[in-house]
């Protein structure tokens, strides 16, 4: 596995050279500002009729799927790729959501994951202002002002949504404290918030526990046998992680009998359905990791390798999929009788 390892992330810096000089050519510079979100069709899902107290407003993860490096920077927001993409993203992760909230999920250009995720954490986020973070900014404001009507809400996303979510939590939180006051929660799954992340904005609250409301939510879930460093979405950031089924911040391991259950993709890979007694949670604190031990590493590759053999990156969700919907639950309870 470490040689595999070695030809993995030496390919990674063979990218990361030829972006540099791909960068100069992209065509994302005449890309108009912002998505327009008055149109219904630049929306995965609308809630016409809200009929729950409290929203939830869903970011996908990486949907857009490029031939190569040498696509666009950022692609369309009628890109039939993302569209496809983002439907399926949304049947195993947002739906975890649907009993306890509104849902509104917009579609947003996004950034090319072949072009940045070999890039240094420094030059991602620069990518990510230019487009996917604008139109993030955008829809999440268009939904607070025309669909939000003062409720209560949850942001959850993954992976490059869960990127976006941090441009959000910095940046809008800041600057409408009025609307940050009605976050329940935020559901960073999938991208490590760090301390220092947390440190530059003190605003922002880690969960603690399982009640605290107004609080940021993470973990990145990987095998006891990934070595350290070879995570591409963590990279060398140690993240602030909580245990998702015994919502600890130490590293008491939370076995798969005490789990509420996980969403897994049926014999066929296109149905998912309940599952018991399938992922243990343990946090690693020195790699600021989540770590999941009782799952066959062969298996779930040939499911969703795309990330390495035992990166369980694009089950994040999955594996965790009831507790993180009975966890929603419990904080939107906490919330409404504070308030």
């Amino acid at each position: 596995m470490r040689r595999k390892n070695k030809i993995w992330l030496f390919t990674l810096a063979v990218m990361g050279f030829t972006v540099t000089l791909l960068n100069s050519c992209s065509k994302d510079e005449n890309a108009p500002s912002t998505t327009d979100y008055s149109k219904t069709n630049h929306w995965l899902k609308l809630t016409s009729n809200p009929d729950k107290p409290v929203d939830i407003f869903y970011l996908y993860p990486t949907a857009w799927m490029p031939d190569s490096i040498t696509n666009p920077l950022h692609c369309e927001i009628d890109e039939p790729t993302m569209f496809t993409g983002s439907a399926f993203a949304y049947s195993k992760q947002a739906t975890a959501f649907e009993p306890v909230g509104n849902i509104f999920a917009p579609y947003y250009r996004q950034a090319n994951a072949m072009r940045t995720l070999v890039l240094p954490e420094d030059q991602r986020w620069d990518i990510l202002k230019i487009v996917p973070a604008k139109d993030v900014t955008a829809a999440f404001d268009y939904y607070i002002k025309n669909y939000n009507n003062g409720r209560p809400f949850i942001i959850a996303g993954h992976s490059q949504g869960a990127n976006l979510m941090l441009f959000l939590l910095q940046d809008y939180m800041t600057e409408n404290p009025d609307v940050y006051a009605r976050m329940v929660a935020a559901y960073v799954i999938g991208y490590p918030v760090t301390a220092e992340f947390m440190n530059a904005n003190k605003h922002l609250k880690f969960a603690e526990g399982p009640d605290d409301t107004g609080v940021i939510i993470s973990y990145n879930t990987q095998s006891p046998n990934v070595a350290a460093g070879t995570n591409i979405v963590v990279g060398d950031n140690i993240g602030l992680v909580i245990n998702p089924i015994n919502w600890k911040r130490d590293e008491t391991l939370a076995t798969a009998a005490e789990s509420l259950g996980s969403y897994m993709p049926d014999s066929t890979t296109i149905n998912f359905e309940k599952v018991l007694n399938f992922a243990d949670a343990r946090i690693d604190l020195t790699q600021g990791v989540l770590i999941c031990s009782s799952v066959d590493d062969s298996a779930m590759y040939k499911q969703s390798g795309g990330m390495g053999l035992g990166i369980y990156h694009g089950f994040d969700f999955p594996f965790y999929y009831f507790d993180l919907r009975q966890n929603a639950a419990n904080r939107i309870e906490k919330y409404l009788n504070k308030k």
